[in-house]
């Protein structure tokens, strides 16, 4: 009796251990290239995923600022945050992903006395999704990545809260959830996942509608205040607006690159 019960033991233990490894390996080796690319696959969002997806070889987002308005940057905020389940927690927390501040913050050391002035005081702060992000390359657990099409994504559950991105990036981009964030969403979408307490949090440029064949929540609502398209093409919209108008960017002797242009 003790032996059927030892084999039965051992075979159990093998059939779990079958279970449990085959889609971890599966995942691994998605994209059937190296590792790198398979933990870009394994993570929430694959990238052109859907038949309907939109494509670009670089994401980039240009913010018109003679276009901005308190309604628009407040109609912006709002549709984001509400579209990602951001909540709005009561005192010093303060949750963001897109959000309002002055021209002069955003641009501490771009200014001079020649340079055109902005068409608003006001104007709209996010993740720069650089080119050469920094906050990837201190993150221990990878949770925090850069897909092929340049945008930087963040898989909530790999992040172990260490917070080495939050140090990492020089455009406080990054929120981090001190608590509990779900009693404090007024309304859930049930379409996005919801955080919990120790993880950070950013803007992912909306890739999860991106593969649905929607444009950025944000972009929806501006009025045209922000355009989005492929920087690498020469005849896409954000390309042809970077020809005609004046641009800067934050920051840009960091050498991260930013992908998010300001027109002046």
């Amino acid at each position: 009796m003790k032996t059927l019960r030892r084999d039965f033991l051992k075979i159990a233990a093998v059939a779990a251990l079958g279970w449990g490894v085959r889609p971890a390996s599966e995942l691994l080796a998605a994209g059937g290239g190296t590792a790198r690319e398979g933990l870009l696959f394994a993570s929430r969002h694959s990238v052109h995923s859907g038949p309907n997806a939109l494509k670009a070889s670089r994401w980039a987002m240009v913010i018109d600022t003679a276009k901005l308005s308190d309604e628009i940057i407040a109609d912006v905020t709002n549709v984001c945050h509400t579209t990602h389940n951001v909540p709005n927690i009561p005192g010093n927390q303060n949750l963001k992903w897109i959000w309002e501040t002055s021209m002069e913050h955003l641009f501490l050391d771009n200014h001079h006395e020649y340079q055109p002035e902005a068409g608003a005081k006001s104007a709209l702060a996010l993740c720069n999704h650089c080119d050469n992000p920094p906050c990837v390359r201190v993150c221990p657990t990878k949770a925090t990545f850069q897909r092929e099409d340049g945008i930087v994504m963040m898989d909530f559950h790999r992040c172990i809260g260490c917070r080495y991105c939050m140090a990492g990036c020089p455009y406080g981009s990054r929120s981090f959830n001190f608590k509990d964030p779900r009693p404090f969403i007024e309304k859930i979408d049930l379409d996005y996942p919801t955080r919990t307490k120790g993880v950070v949090e950013k803007c992912e440029f909306c890739a999860e509608r991106l593969a649905e064949g929607k444009m950025p929540s944000c972009v929806e609502v501006s009025a045209g205040a922000i355009t989005f398209g492929d920087l690498d093409d020469p005849e896409s919209n954000v390309r042809q607006l970077l020809a005609e108008r004046f641009s800067i960017r934050r920051s840009p002797y960091l050498g991260t690159k930013p992908c998010v242009y300001y027109l002046v």
